[in-house]
């Protein structure tokens, strides 16, 4: 197998000249989750993403043009990550939803705000974000655009 990190890896050298960006956008992230079921309500009540199934039985979580892929753990797909585990991702989501009305809705299901609502630099620029939790401990960070 190759390893990525071994010091023979062309990639490392400091002679090559950058290479331009071959990645337009993302289009799915997966998620090890301790239960499945659990999971794809948080997400659909809290965020409203919608929940599909895929693939026989698989699951993946919707939203705009991207979608989070489902693994419960010990019962991963492969190829996946070498170390997939509940709890590790950070993320940031952007929504064109007032905050207020993610803030509400978290309040409305006793969904605890971590941090927030604070100002962040996003991809695109400025950012009001708001910090929480999914069941697996997921920190997730909703946010919007400040517009001037």
């Amino acid at each position: 197998m190759c390893d990525p990190t071994s010091e023979s890896q062309l990639w490392r050298s400091s002679s090559q000249i950058p290479s331009p960006c071959l990645i337009c956008r993302l289009d799915h992230i997966v998620m090890t989750v301790k239960n499945i079921e659990d999971t794809t309500m948080f997400y659909s009540k809290i965020l409203g993403m919608e929940v599909t199934t895929f693939k026989g039985n698989r699951k993946a979580l919707c939203f705009g043009d991207q979608k989070f892929n489902l693994h419960e753990v010990g019962k991963e797909f492969d190829p996946k990550a070498a170390h997939p585990v509940p709890g590790s991702l950070d993320v940031c989501l952007i929504t064109e939803a007032p905050l207020e009305e993610v803030i509400e809705r978290l309040k409305a299901f006793d969904v605890p705000i971590e941090e927030g609502p604070v100002f962040r630099t996003g991809a695109k620029g400025p950012i009001l974000s708001i910090y929480f939790r999914d069941p697996d401990r997921n920190l997730l960070e909703v946010s919007s655009y400040v517009t001037s």
